[in-house]
Formats: structure tokens, sequence, C-alpha cells
């Protein structure tokens, strides 16, 4: 009868059926935020914590010496480098698996996912061979000057290798949804293709680039695996210091990098989620 009644008044039937949409939301809800602070939270908690217990003055002694600032300077103008030459070229190899159909399409499309799959370690121990002096490109590469393994480049090429895969999966969805008709329109109007690309295909697609810039931005600071192994032994990524500073029993001193890393993560990830919202108001 209750039932019955509210949904014969005024607006009710909408309400009743606003809360048949999700059956058991509470429920799903209280599981969702219970494990998203177990796993997520919690330890970010735990370690403010823990480096709440130093004093000022000695969190920016261990945060800021110069060793540290070196490896943040390292770690994000090599993981914002990786990530501009993968929003680049993974809308290019994104355009290519979606628009065109050649002889091994499927192969090189599943070959995107290869980085997902092979440990990253491994990864980076494979790069370092292949861009050593003796490698099958450094050989060729190190006579004409340019250094890969064992140089600041070789971290730039790490970091790319572990964030094409972002990229490339954001956009592809939204090109395949994109109507061959608008684009035909445009011809039609007399748009050139290139014209035709910057101002009906390129607004669509910018919110996704930036998704992809933003996954591989984010995948590339906290990267360790694949670093170590090309990386010069004089250019430390800031992982690479906490590591080390574990080594020493400088617990305070890995929270401190720690926490500035965070930080530093999560005023660059939101700067680049706005400018994704801004995109997305502009499509519109």
């Amino acid at each position: 009868m209750k039932a019955t009644l509210t949904e014969n008044q005024p607006g009710g039937l909408a309400r009743a059926r606003a809360r048949r949409v999700l059956p058991g939301f509470g429920l799903t809800l209280g599981v969702t935020l219970g494990y998203l602070g177990l796993l997520v939270l919690l330890p970010l908690a735990a370690l403010f914590l823990k480096a709440s217990g130093m004093s000022w003055e000695e969190f920016t002694k261990a945060a800021t010496n110069e060793r540290a600032l070196a490896s943040y300077r390292v770690t994000f103008g090599s993981a914002l480098m990786a990530a501009g030459v993968n929003a680049v070229m993974g809308t290019w190899m994104a355009w290519v698996l979606v628009r065109y159909r050649f002889p091994g399409r499927r192969l090189l499309d599943a070959l995107v996912d290869f980085p997902f799959a092979l440990p990253t370690a491994v990864g980076g121990l494979t790069l370092a061979n292949l861009f050593a002096a003796k490698g099958w490109l450094g050989r060729w590469l190190e006579p004409m000057g340019l250094k890969v393994a064992y140089a600041p480049a070789g971290i730039v090429v790490a970091l790319v290798f572990i964030g094409l895969p972002f990229v490339v999966r954001s956009l592809q969805p939204v090109l395949e949804d994109i109507d061959r008709e608008v684009e035909e329109a445009a011809a039609t109007l007399g748009a050139g293709r290139l014209r035709t690309f910057a101002q009906v295909i390129f607004p669509v697609l910018l919110p996704s680039i930036l998704t992809g810039f933003s996954l591989a931005l984010a995948r590339a600071i906290g990267e360790y695996g694949s670093v170590i192994f090309i990386a010069p032994k004089r250019s430390e990524i800031a992982s690479q210091l906490i590591w080390y500073r574990l080594e020493e029993y400088d617990y305070a001193g890995a929270m401190a990098i720690a926490v500035v890393m965070l930080a530093a993560s999560f005023v660059l990830l939101a700067g680049v989620n706005m400018a994704e919202r801004w995109a997305s108001r502009f499509q519109r």
C-alpha cells in the first residue's frame, strides 16, 4: 500500500525508479568505500602519519637537499617528456589501428599491450641491451652521437615504453565512435584534410588525449623497475633515491621524499584533470 501511494504522488514514480536503478546501492557503496579506504586511503594516511613525526626542519632538510632536488628534476622532467612523446605517437598509432586495414593489424594491436604483460625489469634490461654500445640499435646510434643506454635519454625511452599503451587504449574507442559522415560533410563544404582534422576530429579527441597523457604521466612518475637498468649512475629518479634511503636505514628521509612526490603528483594530475574538463566543455 505504501509503495502504491508513493508512486501515485507527484514525482513518486520517478523517485521509486531511481531507487530501483541499482539494487543494493547502500551495500555496494559501503563495500566500495571500504575497499578503497583499505587499499588506498589507509596506506596514504600511514605515510603522512609517519612523516608527521618529523620536525619541519628535519622534513625540509631531508626533502630539499641537493640530491633530492636533482632526483625531482630528473623524475618529473623525464616523465613529462615521455608523456608528451606518447601523446603524439600514441594518437598516431591509434589512428592507424582504427582507420586502416592491413596485414598484421591485429598483431600490431596486440603488441601495444605488451608493456602491460612484460615485467618492467625485463623491459628495462631488454632496452639497455638493445641501446648499449654493442646492441642492435646502439651500435648505429652511438657513432652518430646519440647515446641512449646509461644516459638521461635512456630514462625517457624506458618511460615511453611503459606509458604508450595508456594513450593508445584511451583513444581507440573514441576514434571508433567518430561518425565518418561528419568528415564527409566537412569535405563537401570545402575543408581540406588538415582543416578537417584540426577543426572536426581533434576537438573530439582532445579530452581522450589528455586522459592518456595523464595516465602515462602518472605511470612514469612512479616507475622504477625499467629505469634502473638503463639510467646513468649519476641520474637518480625519486623512486631510486627512496630505495637507497631505505637501504641506508634512513626511513625518515625516505618518507619525506615520498610525501613530496605524492603531493607533487597530486597537484600535477589535478591540473591535467582540470585541463581535461576544460577540453570537454570546449568540445560541447
